[in-house]
């Protein structure tokens, strides 16, 4: 099969010398600057030819191995109808992070965030026995996202290309099959593309189901913080779940709280402070750790409610709004407001203590009426210093399960290194990375919501189980070009450069201009795809600048020695560069 040649003079590229001024890391800049692609709008940009070519590359990687995965591939439009996302409850859920619109008779539509509810109904219409399953199907697709603060070039945008395929069984058994065909392919694509990643536990979020594992990139700046043990765990921080430390002590024997003045302590430090100046401990000193921190959050639900819900955890621990999200999903959660204090005048700010609607504190059940949950941590038999509920006062030695039960157990505090992880596989280390795919079993939640059932065996009617596997195309090519760049510019893996071969007809003479077009007409005809730089009026420099913030990794300089038939190999990831005859060049390229 013959290639093809492309010549930079006839491209549709614009290099740019200085950085874009919105752009805040590596991969927009250059991708900008090189003619990849240009901004339309904050988060959406459009695509030009370099940028398509390396795109359409992946494509063809994620193709293939969907294809060995058994997966076969659809197209959904992305403009869709309302019902079908009300009908699994996502049209509330997504509340303004999805992009709604009306047509001209008033009918609601959404530029879809995700597809699942319409392969769902697509494979409902087609199918209705078991004969028919498993089955596999993907798409790769735009999709749309209202983000708040869409950032770092196509890391985080409003408008973004995925790849999600969905398997369909009627057996938990089938699933798993499914789900592991699909992790196995993910793996192969991305060892294929040279991307590092890391396999992790993860939360299903709006998404739904159970088995839920993230690919993460690891990277300085990924904007998901993940942990992981020496002894193979690994999971996203909104996943991780609390070692629950055993209290093995004997309640009765542990001596009564008290409520004692701490003046001037809104504050863990202050309180810790006056807590080892006027009640000193025992055996060492007081620490944050021996305090009880009660947080106030405020949840909106989907409804528009506003509930008002306080927090214990150790006071040496802050509350991750992230890990409160998925906690308290699909309800939006921030810190409460003075308006939610003052409408709360029972919780007396600085000085907040526990309560429960279960049992007592201090002998007197609460009149707030707002739910107390507790970080795992506080178990029963652990005492603490926390606050009265009274301005100005807190109690020390309050213990749990004695003096104050919670409504209730949730994960919100922030993780940190060296905590123990949960499969008991030695203390966590915390990192950074970018998500670029992630595989759930979606379970049966879509196919009961839109009533996907099959005929099985015994000609009864099952309900299908599903898995959903999604991979970010547009943020792949990001997360390369972040990956391989260096100082100089783009710097892509062979597999998916929009060229094979960079050719630079350098300098005036005509003579190399003459060497350069018969070595890529042999290029061409070994079946090499070409970028030849036949500018004319440029000086080498120039060539040279626009060569390294391209990226094609095989670039052949023809100048000066081109009268010899000698040209210059140059190796733009080994940095090798260096003088060989054209035969041998065509030979080594080739």
């Amino acid at each position: 099969m013959e290639g093809v040649s492309t010549r930079l003079s006839q491209l549709f590229v614009r290099t740019l010398r200085e950085d874009p001024s919105d752009a805040e890391v590596s991969s927009h800049r250059l991708l900008v600057r090189a003619g990849y692609i240009r901004r339309q709008a904050p988060g959406i940009f459009s695509w030009l030819p370099l940028g398509l070519k390396v795109r359409r590359k992946i494509e063809t990687v994620i193709r293939e191995e969907m294809a060995a995965a058994g997966a076969q591939e659809v197209l959904f439009p992305a403009l869709l109808p309302r019902e079908p996302y009300e009908a699994t409850g996502r049209w509330e859920e997504y509340g303004d992070g999805i992009f709604r619109l009306k047509d001209r008779k008033g009918a609601d539509y959404l530029l879809a965030p995700t597809h699942e509810e319409v392969f769902t109904l697509l494979v409902k219409d087609l199918y209705n026995s078991y004969k028919d399953l498993p089955l596999s199907i993907y798409q790769i697709q735009d999709k749309y996202r209202d983000e708040a603060r869409p950032r770092a070039g196509l890391l985080r945008g409003r408008e973004f290309s995925m790849k999600d395929a969905y398997s369909f069984d009627y057996t938990d058994a089938g699933l798993d099959a499914s789900y592991q065909a699909q992790r196995d392919a993910y793996e192969r694509i991305f060892t294929r593309l040279g991307l590092e990643y890391v396999i992790v536990q993860a939360d299903a979020g709006a998404m739904g189901g159970s088995r839920s594992e993230e690919f993460l990139h690891p990277t300085p700046i990924g904007e998901d913080t993940f942990v992981r043990s020496a002894g193979g765990y690994a999971a996203n921080v909104e996943a991780f779940t609390t070692l629950v430390p055993v209290r093995d002590v004997d309640i009765a024997t542990l001596p009564p709280a008290k409520v004692l003045p701490s003046p001037g302590t809104p504050t863990i430090q202050t309180l810790v402070d006056l807590a080892n100046a006027e009640y000193p401990k025992p055996d060492g000193a007081w620490t944050a750790a021996d305090t009880l921190k009660n947080v106030v959050l405020a949840l909106t639900h989907v409804d528009g409610t506003r509930e008002i819900v306080v927090v214990g955890l150790p006071g040496d621990r802050d509350v991750d709004m992230k890990r409160a999200e998925v906690a308290f999903a699909p309800a939006e959660v921030e810190a409460a407001t003075e308006a939610d204090f003052e409408k709360n005048p029972l919780i007396v700010k600085g000085y907040i203590g526990p309560w429960s609607a279960l049992g007592p504190f201090l002998g007197e059940e609460s009149a707030t009426g707002i739910r107390y949950l507790l970080d795992p941590r506080v178990v029963d038999g652990t005492d603490w210093i926390t606050g009265a509920n009274e301005d100005e006062k807190h109690v020390f030695g309050l213990v749990a399960g004695r003096d104050f039960f919670g409504d209730g157990w949730v994960e919100v505090a922030a993780v940190r290194a060296g905590d123990p992880a949960p499969d008991g596989s030695g203390p966590v280390e915390l990192a950074r990375g970018m998500e670029i795919g992630h595989v759930f079993q979606l379970g049966r939640k879509y196919a009961e919501a839109l009533d996907l059932k099959v005929l099985d065996e015994n000609g009864k009617l099952v309900t299908v189980t599903m898995g959903s596997y999604g991979i970010g195309v547009t943020r792949i090519l990001a997360a390369i070009a972040e990956t391989t760049a260096d100082d100089k510019g783009l710097l892509w893996p062979a597999e998916i450069a929009p060229f094979d071969v960079h050719v630079i007809a350098a300098g005036r003479d005509e003579a190399a201009f003459e060497l350069a077009e018969k070595l890529v007409a042999q290029l061409e005809a070994a079946g090499k795809d070409v970028l030849y730089d036949d500018r004319p009026k440029l000086g080498p420099g120039v060539k040279f600048n626009d060569a390294e913030l391209l990226g094609v990794p095989k670039i052949v300089i023809v100048g000066r020695g081109a009268a010899e038939g000698v040209v210059e190999l140059w190796d733009r990831r080994s940095g090798e560069r260096g003088d060989v005859p054209v035969a041998e060049a065509l030979s080594a390229l080739s």
